[in-house]
């Protein structure tokens, strides 16, 4: 059986980590959605500059055009999803889409986040991130796993729920 997963949380929770070994273990292609966005964004962001919804759209659509193209042989894909608007934007039409909500304390998280120096996401955005989250309610599409064990036990937990009823 071939699965199609979008893995969300805020900045530093882990989705790069966690989608890559999981896309592995599956054995199905990764991405990454960072490398969806236009450049217009990352220099926004790099100014330390919250996106605006009209900035991802675009970032949005070409995401869900990726779970779209890899439907078929599946796939795991990133992205923060952090409002319930953009869930949908993903998710519509797309009736293979598992989602996995990467979840966690906001201190463990900002630490994660602070020990990036090299990301373009600054720390100083991370109360931005967790002021627009909303957190999606488990449900038959939806896995919500803590961001405190370690990515291979997470990965393991995520396999178990994709496999189970």
């Amino acid at each position: 059986m071939s699965y199609l997963v979008l893995v969300m949380g805020v900045s530093g929770a882990g989705k790069s980590t966690v989608g890559t070994l999981l896309a592995e273990r599956l054995g199905v292609p990764f991405a990454d959605a960072d490398n969806f966005h236009p450049p217009a964004n990352i220099a926004k962001m790099s100014r330390g500059e919250a996106l605006t919804d009209e900035d991802r759209w675009p970032w949005l659509d070409a995401i869900g055009a990726w779970l779209d193209a890899h439907e078929p042989g599946g796939g795991v894909a990133t992205c923060s999803a952090l409002k319930q608007a953009y869930r949908d934007r993903l998710l519509t039409g797309r009736p293979a889409v598992r989602l996995l909500h990467l979840s966690g304390d906001p201190a463990l998280i900002g630490a994660r986040q602070a020990a990036r120096p090299d990301h373009f996401m600054p720390p100083s955005l991370m109360a931005s991130q967790f002021a627009t989250l909303e957190p999606p309610a488990p449900d038959d599409r939806t896995i919500v796993l803590s961001v405190e064990p370690l990515p291979e036990d997470i990965v393991e937990a995520a396999l178990a729920a994709l496999a189970g009823p």
